[in-house]
Order: C-alpha cells, then sequence, then structure tokens
C-alpha cells in the first residue's frame, strides 16, 4: 500500500493542473502565434514560467485507485495490473474474460 502522503500529493497536482489549464493552453497560443510580435512572446515566456511548477499536466502521475501503486496503471481501468487481475478473474469487471487460445 503506498503511503496515504504520495496519493494526496498526487491530488493536489491534480487540482493544480486543472486550475491552471486555461491559462496555459492561453499562454501556448500566444507563445504559437506566428502574427505576435518577439516581444509578446517572450511575455508570454516569463508568465508561463511564473506558474506553478506541478500546474504542469506531465507532472502528474497516473496512480491506481484502489492501492495507489504508481507502476503497472492501466489508464482504461484507473487501476494496477495486479488488481485489474483479481478483480476480473471474480468477475467484478465486465466484459474482461481471461483469454484462452
Amino acid at each position: 500500500m503506498t503511503r496515504l502522503a504520495l496519493i494526496e500529493r498526487e491530488k493536489k497536482r491534480a487540482k493544480l493542473v486543472q486550475k491552471y489549464s486555461a491559462k496555459r493552453d492561453a499562454l501556448f497560443a500566444i507563445i504559437e502565434d506566428s502574427s505576435k510580435s518577439d516581444e509578446e512572446k517572450f511575455e508570454a515566456r516569463l508568465a508561463l514560467q511564473k506558474l506553478p511548477r506541478n500546474a504542469a499536466p506531465i507532472r502528474k502521475r497516473n496512480r491506481c485507485a484502489l492501492t495507489g501503486r504508481p507502476r503497472g496503471t492501466f489508464r482504461k481501468f484507473g487501476i494496477a495490473r495486479n488488481k485489474l487481475r483479481e478483480l476480473s478473474l471474480k468477475g467484478d469487471i465486465p466484459g474482461v474474460v481471461k483469454a484462452s487460445w
């Protein structure tokens, strides 16, 4: 089981990403716009650097919703591989069956 502090940190990062996503998108649009002057692009880049570091979506980590495990997480289900196996063998996940050939 993962420490609760790590899980809470990820929740905090997710909130920050959502809070600043519109502002980040607007600043990136200014930076990518070829009609803007170099000074405007520079100001947008400085404003982007002043945003919190954890507001970047790349810093989010996918974790298992049940155990908090950071690795081996399936995006479709939001749970780790070992929990996915357990639940699918029990029949708790509809549509998932054990492969046999």
